[in-house]
């Protein structure tokens, strides 16, 4: 249960794992979802979960039994899991390195770096998933997970949006330079040495490119930082030091569409 596959693949690749009995039963009851499974702790009792485990019979999906502890475990929140949490199919989630490996690399790419707060992940991979961005990278490690917080601030797009998994930003700093992708850190100011940022509205990056969206707090970890290529920022003409990182992300992906880069 939540092993890892032959491959390597983590489960966390292919599912986004919703907990709580609301946001299960909501899973379960949008026909437009796949829910792989549903997992109960062996202490949850009560007319919900019957409800739950009525909603999966109906709809031939499997329910387990699992420890509580467990159950908090996998969901990774033990104070709102209820005892209760579904595996939804993300479609469109995988790896980064398949996505690398296939015949024709998604592009253009954004990736979180360091992205804690779920309410900007979820309004990132709306906003991205609507700009037709070829994928977002947001890696296990070090970025909020995929949960009800980003579902909800996605509204929905979450289970659809082109995610692609690795274990931290630092590797997928790695693998996409070494796979060809111009990398690109997107900040209001110089940082690391680096020289003063390029505008965003003048720079002119090869259809292969990646931007990294740097944390609330710390922005670009340095580990990215010595990876990319250059520096881009959203010109302020007003009198702000910055910009929320999800209100960036949206400026960087519509001017991607702007130019034609995005689908």
């Amino acid at each position: 249960m939540h092993a890892d596959e032959p491959d390597g693949t983590s489960p966390k690749d292919r599912f986004v794992t919703v907990y709580g009995r609301k946001p299960v039963l909501e899973a379960l009851g949008d026909p437009t979802l796949e829910v792989d499974k549903v997992i109960l702790a062996d202490t949850a009792r009560g007319a919900g979960v019957s409800e739950i485990e009525r909603a999966a019979r109906a709809r031939g999906v499997p329910v387990q039994r699992a420890g509580a502890h467990r159950v908090k475990v996998l969901a990774g929140n033990g104070k709102q899991d209820q005892g209760v949490l579904a595996d939804v199919v993300a479609p469109r989630m995988r790896p980064l390195h398949a996505a690398l490996d296939a015949a024709v690399p998604p592009a253009p790419l954004v990736v979180l770096d360091g992205v804690t707060t779920s309410a900007n992940v979820g309004m990132i991979l709306r906003t991205a998933t609507a700009a037709g961005l070829g994928g977002i990278v947001v890696p296990r490690r070090g970025v909020a997970a995929l949960d009800p917080l980003v579902v909800k601030a996605s509204a929905g797009v979450a289970f659809r949006a082109p995610v692609l998994r690795c274990a931290t930003a630092a590797e997928a700093a790695e693998r996409l330079t070494d796979s060809g992708y111009a990398l690109y850190a997107l900040g209001t100011r110089a940082a690391h040495g680096a020289s003063a940022p390029e505008s965003l509205f003048e720079m002119d990056p090869p259809s292969r490119v990646a931007f990294v969206l740097g944390g609330e707090t710390a922005g670009i970890s340095d580990e990215v930082a010595r990876l990319v290529e250059g520096w881009v920022s959203v010109p302020m003409p007003g009198e702000v030091e910055s910009l929320n990182v999800s209100a960036a992300a949206a400026v960087l992906c519509f001017e991607l569409v702007r130019r034609g880069q995005a689908r």
